[in-house]
């Protein structure tokens, strides 16, 4: 949808009321009228009286344009140091060139931000949506891949990617006896103790130590 510019500004300015007010009729006196006339031709605002709402679709638009906007100040603060009014006018420039994936490539860059430097949430979008079932998936498999050595049956073998423990003297335990990252390691008990074998030596360990030690590449 082809917006001019002084009409997606109206559109941020009742998004940011919209924010501030527990209202949702917007007084539009001192809004140009050329735009609001455009807003209303494109039904994205409808009139009751002298203020007007936003439709459905302009709610939607107008979450659009205050993301472009919030997104272009975070990226001017983070990235160019920017701040204050420079920032502001740079962002209003910027908000109004960005068009098809280019906002959620900045989104992206930026790590998903929720808020602006001022403190405003981000609208979120698709993009962020995205991330996090990625994110989800690669936990899923990691989680199929790595495993604590309790979950390894007899004769699986892996090698050790790291050691996780909450308890100082299991993380001491463990690193006495050479159990390092990279180590390979094969199992051949697993009751009552967990016990394994690391290049030439057998190992026993009881069960919490065994479930600090997580393993990978497993065969």
């Amino acid at each position: 949808m082809k917006i001019s510019e002084p009409a997606e500004e109206i559109l941020e300015k009742m998004w940011v009321f919209l924010e501030d007010e527990d209202d949702k009729l917007i007084p539009v006196n001192e809004y140009d009228k050329d735009a609001l006339r455009e807003l209303e031709s494109l039904m994205l605002i409808e009139y009751e009286g002298d203020k007007v709402q936003l439709t459905s679709e302009g709610f939607e638009e107008s979450k659009k344009i205050i993301r472009r906007h919030r997104l272009a100040e975070k990226l001017l603060h983070d990235v160019l140091g920017m701040s204050g009014e420079d920032m502001e006018t740079a962002a209003c420039n910027f908000e109004h060139i960005m068009e098809g994936g280019v906002e959620d490539s900045i989104c992206t860059v930026l790590f998903h931000p929720e808020e602006c430097p001022h403190g405003n949430p981000i609208p979120p979008c698709e993009c962020l949506e995205e991330a996090r079932k990625s994110a989800a998936e690669v936990k899923k498999v990691l989680e199929k891949s790595i495993l604590p050595l309790t979950k390894l049956k007899n004769g699986q073998s892996g090698k050790i990617v790291y050691i996780k423990s909450a308890k100082r003297e299991n993380l001491d335990t463990v690193l006495a006896m050479g159990l390092l990252p990279g180590r390979k390691v094969e199992v051949i008990r697993t009751s009552p103790s967990h016990v394994f074998q690391m290049e030439h030596t057998q190992i026993a360990v009881d069960r919490e130590i065994a479930e600090s030690i997580y393993i990978g590449e497993l065969n």
